[in-house]
């Protein structure tokens, strides 16, 4: 035997035996009679359609369901032969939500507070801050605000208070769903190397398998009824292509849904933009100038890296903050007073007939206590009658596969699942301009296609939409007009095209 193959694995074992979670108030077990093991070292990519139960066993894994007041186990899940609570000093993960993640106010002090609660000597702690940093591309002082970093900035931090802490077991779930394209390769790249320093296991859940499948050994797939196929990871994706595709796995090389398009003829302007900048009242210098017009009819795809300002030009599109310079001025027919054409000087009830926002976290526009009252929440503000709000809540219930849940807390869902939600909140109330940030985030492409053929018709109905998006086969199947912006930093100018 090695000398190599004698040390002690660093990685932490998994094992799965019946287990079984149900969220508190749910009829339904989000995972349930699962048999399961993963061996230290493992590297394993988690497959499946949304809300299959692979964000419910990360969490599980994790130690982070909770007691019998927050829901119902079967079986037995442990982390090293003991239960997954008993073992977190050994267990670094990574959720959907890179915001529920920022603990301190302070970068620096964000990636060392891991460190520090595992007693890491005070003199190793910021050497490693820096590195990991370094690692996933997030450059940023370590006193930057870490309020002013963008979704995608957050899950870099995220990441690198994750690989500063070198643990045992790396748990990711959907890691690079908010990552620009260069982003994606270099944070994938970052956790690979240093599960391999390490020896540490990771587990990943990506509906995107081509990002992951150069760095894992293995794919477990969830379907129906618990796992459908296990084994070496691109063997069993080629193998089990097809139930691959029928069950909403991204499948490489699986060529793009065609769309039968019916254009309407309605492309007048809603909102026109000159010399335009956004930005928070706080931000020590501002992005470069916009000069585009908004139209009926027609789909307008945001692009950028990290931090560009992409989600606050959504965010300032849906008059939810102002103009930092600059115009944004609506068209006369768009305006619900000519005297104001500016949306963030519009009363609630104006916008919400006129600029539907998505949000890039769906959970900031919850509100209701079921999927069905989140739903009518819109309708209910514009005194629709009892009969038309439970027309309308049925349908956008079937169209986004979501009627199954209708009972549902909406904060039980899964991060799929929410997504689909809060689009469906917006289309509730039938606005002419609807912003979506990230609207395809953490769908599986039986999913992915239904939101795109949804979008589409939309469009193609007269609506003007506003996708801020790092999907590439999204703005491929549906941009008509794209703008594409520069890092902050940078002295190129925007180009609208």
């Amino acid at each position: 035997m090695t000398a190599a193959a004698a040390a002690p694995a660093r990685g932490a074992q998994i094992s799965a035996a019946g287990w079984g979670w149900r969220h508190a108030g749910r009829d339904d077990w989000a995972v349930e009679g699962l048999d399961l093991r993963i061996g230290a070292g493992e590297h394993v990519l988690l497959l499946g359609p949304s809300g299959a139960g692979k964000s419910t066993l990360l969490h599980g894994i994790a130690g982070l369901l909770g007691g019998h007041e927050d829901g119902d186990e079967t079986g037995a899940l442990l982390v090293d032969g003991a239960r997954p609570a008993q073992r977190r000093d050994r267990i670094g993960m990574v959720l959907q939500d890179p915001d529920s993640q920022v603990i301190l106010s302070r970068v620096g002090d964000d990636v060392a507070f891991g460190m520090e609660n595992l007693r890491v000597p005070r003199g190793s702690i910021w050497a490693r801050v820096r590195t990991a940093l370094a690692r996933v591309g997030l450059v940023a002082p370590d006193d930057h605000d870490t309020s002013e970093l963008s979704g995608g900035q957050k899950q870099r931090l995220a990441l690198a208070g994750v690989i500063a802490m070198e643990p045992g077991l790396i748990l990711l779930d959907e890691p690079t769903a908010n990552l620009d394209p260069a982003g994606v390769r270099e944070v994938r790249d970052a956790v690979a190397a240093v599960a391999d320093e390490t020896g540490a296991t990771l587990v990943v859940i990506e509906h995107r398998t081509e990002i992951w499948l150069p760095v894992v050994d293995r794919a477990v797939v969830f379907g129906e009824g618990g796992i459908i196929a296990d084994g070496p990871a691109a063997a069993t994706i080629e193998r089990e292509r097809e139930r691959l595709l029928a069950a909403g796995v991204w499948v490489p090389g699986a060529p793009l849904p065609r769309l039968q398009r019916t254009r309407s003829a309605d492309d007048r302007v809603v909102l026109t933009a000159s010399t335009l900048a956004v930005g928070y009242p706080s931000a020590t210098h501002l992005p470069p100038r916009f000069d585009f017009e908004i139209r009926r009819g027609r789909t307008t795809v945001v692009t950028g890296p990290n931090g560009a300002g992409k989600s606050t030009l959504a965010l300032t599109l849906g008059g939810l903050i102002p103009a930092a310079a600059g115009e944004l001025a609506a068209s006369a027919d768009f305006a619900p007073d000519p005297r104001r054409p500016a949306p963030a000087t519009w009363k609630s009830r104006e916008l919400l007939t006129r600029i539907g926002s998505v949000f890039q976290d769906p959970e900031h526009q919850f509100l209701a206590a079921t999927v069905r009252d989140e739903l009518a929440i819109g309708p209910r503000a514009l005194k629709f009658d009892d009969a038309r709000i439970a027309e309308i809540t049925d349908d956008l219930l079937r169209r986004l596969r979501l009627g199954h849940l209708a009972d549902a807390n909406p904060y039980t869902l899964s991060g799929g699942e929410k997504r689909r939600l809060s689009v469906a909140t917006v289309l509730a109330t039938a606005p002419s301009l609807i912003v979506l940030d990230e609207p395809t985030f953490g769908q599986d492409r039986r999913t992915w296609e239904e939101l795109v053929r949804l979008i589409a018709g939309i469009v193609d109905a007269g609506t003007a939409v506003v996708a801020v998006t790092h999907d590439e086969e999204f703005a491929e199947l549906l941009a008509d007009d794209r703008i594409e912006l520069p890092a902050w930093a940078s002295a190129e100018e925007v180009v609208v095209r």
